[in-house]
């Protein structure tokens, strides 16, 4: 089909809400039902506790009203990739679309499926850990199993178009909102401490380190990962130029209100002490307000919230390597768009089968950090192509211009500063691998274009 405007070939049918659920279902997964424990591990002073969540929901508010200008000033299918390209060429687009394919989307597929399918198995009953399959020396566990399928799920749902998809976000959307506004009104009116606490929740203090308050930071980014995942489908968004920025900030600032009340309930209700031997913190408060059921209640709550995260990154990860492929950085078969459902399906497949292999034969804790090692260098980025494009485009159209700047971008690039800076510190091998398999994508890409014009 013919390109509008901006160039997009992918049809928009994202209204608002529509683009504000991608980016809120996106983002709320398992974190903010279990990261507060291990934030609180290494935090255990309340008043910097709640600093730390804050300072995180500064960053991730700046990276919003940044790329509130980006993505209205280019409202096309790749989002970092379109603006990362747009400001600093084809091979860092590519750099990220490579880093994308064998580090960050597969890794995030693989640890939010694992997941999902280990709350799903806990809930009926049954143990994740338990071999289902060996194929040679590779033991398959039952959660991963059923991770793959859960991958495969997604995959073909969003196979037949992003309205379908649209429709499985909305809802799954809808339950984990409802469900985590419904644990902090239920917790702050009904619930009673598990302990009394002598001068309130705020007189929990304690000596914390410059250190362990930055690896905490770490773990709440995670947390709050998710918010620039609306830019991907932004080819797909209706009246792209107000839609995007509106649907960056609500969502976003949802996030934000929802994550701080949660971990406002949670401190009500549990000393912070006994918070950090608590792996599943909602579970506790629940089960303090409504009994023994709590725990099947959040376990429930936890395995629909991240098969939801799991359909928004099915939903939006495949538009990149679309976008890479209609720039012709990768083959051609991956920017076919299917004639009766107008879905990337050839983006979608390869989504599809790389996650499940991933999923397959990596832990939880390896793709969960090499997500965070892949993605944040390309935040940062494209962050920094604001500062790139306002001098070397300075007519370029921007419906948006960033609220604060250049102060708000630079905050933002201080936090992505400080994780990865952290990341090399605590994960130096990881984070060495993690670069070495970006950094082949230079002679890829030199060996693609060759290839490409002969």
């Amino acid at each position: 089909m013919p390109a509008d405007r901006w160039g997009e070939r992918l049809i928009r049918r994202l209204g608002l809400w529509s683009a504000v659920a991608v980016l809120v279902g996106s983002t709320i997964g398992s974190g903010i039902f279990r990261t507060p424990a291990g934030v609180a591990q290494r935090i255990d002073d309340v008043p910097l506790f709640l600093l730390a969540w804050i300072l995180g929901a500064v960053v991730v508010l700046c990276g919003a009203l940044t790329y509130s200008e980006l993505a209205a000033a280019f409202p096309r299918s790749g989002g970092v990739y379109v603006f990362v390209r747009e400001s600093f060429g084809p091979l860092p687009a590519f750099l990220f679309a490579w880093a994308e394919l064998w580090i960050i989307r597969p890794g995030a597929f693989g640890a939010i499926g694992i997941t999902a399918s280990a709350y799903t198995l806990r809930t009926i009953g049954a143990d994740p850990a338990t071999i289902a399959a060996a194929i040679g020396p590779i033991h398959i566990r039952a959660e991963q199993l059923l991770g793959a399928g859960f991958i495969l799920l997604v995959g073909t749902v969003n196979y037949f178009g992003i309205h379908r998809g649209a429709v499985l976000q909305n809802l799954s959307t809808a339950f984990k909102v409802g469900a985590l506004a419904l644990l902090v009104v239920v917790g702050f009116t009904l619930g009673k401490p598990s302990e009394p606490m002598a001068g309130g929740i705020f007189a929990q203090r304690a000596a914390v380190g410059l250190s362990p308050f930055l690896l905490a930071m770490v773990a709440i980014l995670w947390a709050y990962d998710g918010w620039a995942d609306l830019a991907f489908v932004g080819g797909e968004v209706l009246r792209p130029q107000k839609t995007l920025p509106r649907a960056l900030l609500i969502g976003t600032s949802i996030v934000v209100v929802l994550y701080l009340a949660a971990n406002l309930v949670y401190l009500y209700l549990i000393p912070i002490e006994q918070m950090k031997n608590a792996e599943l913190v909602a579970a506790d408060v629940a089960q303090l307000v409504i009994g023994p059921a709590g725990v099947v209640v959040v376990s429930a709550a936890i395995a629909v919230s991240t098969f939801g995260t799991l359909n928004g990154s099915m939903m939006t990860a495949p538009r990149i390597f679309f976008a890479a492929a209609e720039d012709g950085l990768f083959p051609q078969a991956i920017a076919r768009v299917d004639a009766r459902n107008h879905a990337p399906t050839g983006a979608i497949v390869l989504m599809t089968v790389m996650g499940m292999i991933f999923i397959l034969i990596r832990t939880f804790t390896a793709l969960a950090d090499q997500f965070i090692i892949g993605i944040w260098p390309f935040y940062a980025l494209a962050v920094a192509g604001v500062f790139v494009l306002r001098r070397t485009r300075p007519r370029l159209e921007r419906p948006y211009r960033t609220w604060g700047y250049p102060v708000v971008p630079l905050v933002f690039l201080m936090g992505a500063l400080f994780l990865l800076g952290n990341y090399l510190v605590s994960e130096t091998g990881a984070f060495a691998i993690d670069i070495g398999i970006i950094l082949t994508g230079i002679p890829a890409y030199m060996i693609w274009r060759r290839v490409h014009r002969a």
